[in-house]
């Protein structure tokens, strides 16, 4: 099939289900556009800032279109296309979209928290202990994953073949501008104040112009190991710096890059015309893997993803400045991120040998792929080179910054008692809830996978990932529940996205066990797994145990009061 047709068959599912699921939800759950949101009940110009529609879609886009709709459909692509395509546009629309508008909405409604603690007060404060670590556990996957991805993507030093080194030289030299530009961009804003969103536009633009500008004539040449480190700094000071003053100015410009990825990837393949050199369907079981529940672990991001849930509220619900907002916000960045997925679909299609994925990473097919339908319009191919490395490593670096500050609040979460308060706190407390030793804790952990490489590390995350998508829809039923509002469109994503997921955590468990028997492991890449593997799983269940309990006891007293 023409890749053409996919995408524009794909626009076309995903824009009617924003128009008409999307808004149908939130007619049913209610939105307040004279309610006063969290972000101005709690202003504190750190996690609490009031901020523009865009600018929190635009936090909210680039933090969860990570690497995960580039390198899922890509992984998964050996299943065929039918299948990816299928889950991409269903997921999205039913799952994934539910989940983040969902999060978001939840949060907004219970003053900005997260979920843990929105999970305390609908469930009880065991629940939510338990969440909080079986997030923290999660953030460490990720930050493991993506780490090594980005780190990956910037190597130039030692590869034989110059184009290639030069191109992820000079990507990693603007993704370092960017970091410092970020900064004086938030500065600008702050001095300004209130700036119009078109200047505000111009601006953003104007500045990535001027970065690529200078990233393509100073490339920095270093080692996998050195950018692995150089990316730890920089989680720590995304961490612990005020969301104004780094990660929403970033995410702002990176919004704009993005746009621009698609819009050009779309382009591309409107001029390009590829056909689908991807079988459709390749059986559903391929070089040992099946496709339930493999497919639907693979693509997390871009399909349904639990993620995303921390990002809508951990962070974005604190930018909120109305509740009109949230639809775009919370549904639709995750649309947005499902056409990417299809994006990135088409071009591993366009790709493709002998009915399969060519070899190399996702990341390397993606870019050489869109790289080559630009080229094909006029475009420079070192220039569309290096564009796409550049926006590649973006997707992944805009999760990470998120994941590294939601871990540390995960993790002093796991540890406040029943107040904020320092005063009151025990020393343990006090150190255990400090965010820079939090941040530390963090990191080194993370650190501690990533010497695994994401190729050990990524069935694992997707496997934690979906399974807290469903922990989180349970809760969100919880809440649903409780307040009188529309849950049973939950229901069938929570108990699909369980049994997705208990089934994959088993196999890989399995895969890890045989794998030590063998004696063909080590500690860090496969003992350490192997604990995070199990931890999840009984995390899981309790969690899950304790929010279906909630659950049948609201059941039963409506049944009873009836």
């Amino acid at each position: 099939m023409n890749g053409l047709v996919i995408v524009l068959i794909s626009i076309v599912a995903l824009g009617a289900g924003y128009l008409f699921y999307g808004r149908w939800l939130a007619r049913k759950w209610g939105l307040d556009e004279k309610a006063k949101t969290p972000a101005y009940q709690f202003e504190d110009g750190e996690d609490y800032v009031p901020s523009s529609k865009f600018t929190v879609f635009s936090h909210q886009f680039s933090s969860i279109a990570g690497a995960g709709p580039v390198t899922g459909p890509i992984l998964a692509s050996v299943f065929g296309w039918v299948p990816v395509l299928l889950w991409l546009i269903i997921g999205g629309l039913f799952f994934g979209a539910v989940q983040d508008f969902g999060s978001l909405y939840a949060s907004v409604k219970n003053e900005g928290k997260s979920m843990g603690m929105i999970i305390e007060k609908y469930i009880g404060k065991a629940g939510r202990k338990l969440f909080m670590l079986f997030c923290w556990l999660f953030t460490l996957l990720v930050i493991a994953a993506f780490t090594d991805m980005v780190a990956g993507t910037f190597v130039g030093k030692g590869l034989e073949d110059s184009s290639v080194a030069y191109a992820n030289s000079a990507a990693a030299s603007i993704s370092m501008l960017f970091i410092l530009v970020a900064v004086v961009f938030g500065l600008i804003q702050k001095k300004v104040g209130k700036m119009n969103e078109i200047v505000k536009a111009i601006v953003a633009i104007a500045l990535l112009v001027v970065m690529f500008a200078i990233g393509m004539h100073l490339p920095i040449y270093q080692t996998k190991s050195a950018w692995i480190y150089i990316i730890m700094i920089y989680l720590f000071l995304a961490s612990v710096m005020p969301m104004w003053l780094l990660m929403q100015p970033r995410d702002y410009m990176t919004t704009f890059m993005l746009l621009g990825m698609i819009i050009g990837a779309v382009v591309g393949v409107l001029f390009a015309h590829p056909t689908m050199k991807l079988n459709a369907y390749n059986g559903f079981n391929v070089g040992g893997s099946s496709l339930f529940p493999t497919l639907f672990v693979t693509i997390a991001c871009g399909a349904v993803s639990g993620f995303h849930s921390l990002v809508s509220s951990g962070t974005s619900s604190k930018t909120v400045s109305n509740e009109k907002d949230m639809p775009m916000i919370g549904y639709g960045a995750m649309i947005v991120e499902s056409l990417l997925g299809v994006v990135a679909l088409v071009v591993v299609g366009a790709v493709a040998v002998n009915g399969t994925k060519p070899d190399g990473t996702p990341f390397a097919i993606f870019s050489a792929g869109v790289a080559g339908f630009l080229e094909k319009m006029g475009v420079p191919v070192q220039l569309a080179t290096v564009f796409m490395t550049m926006c590649v490593s973006a997707l992944a670096l805009t999760s990470l910054d998120s994941v590294a500050r939601i871990g540390r609040m995960s993790f002093q979460e796991l540890f406040l008692g029943d107040t904020t308060d320092t005063a009151k706190m025990t020393p343990a407390q006090k150190v255990l809830t400090n965010k820079y030793f939090a941040t530390v804790v963090t990191l080194f952990f993370g650190y501690l996978l990533t010497l695994g490489g994401y190729n050990n590390v990524w069935p694992l995350f997707g496997s934690a990932n979906q399974l807290l998508a469903a922990l989180v829809l349970i809760a969100l039923s919880v809440f649903l529940k409780t307040t009188g509002r529309t849950g049973w469109t939950l229901y069938v994503p929570m108990f699909v996205m369980l049994a997705v997921t208990f089934t994959a955590l088993v196999q890989k468990t399995i895969a890890l066990v045989a794998n030590i028997s063998a004696g063909q492991a080590t500690f860090l890449v496969d003992g350490l797994q192997l604990i995070v593997a199990i931890l999840l799983m009984v995390l899981g269940v309790l969690v899950a145990f304790s929010c279906f309990r909630k659950l049948s006891e609201i059941h039963s007293k409506q049944d009873a009061a009836e």
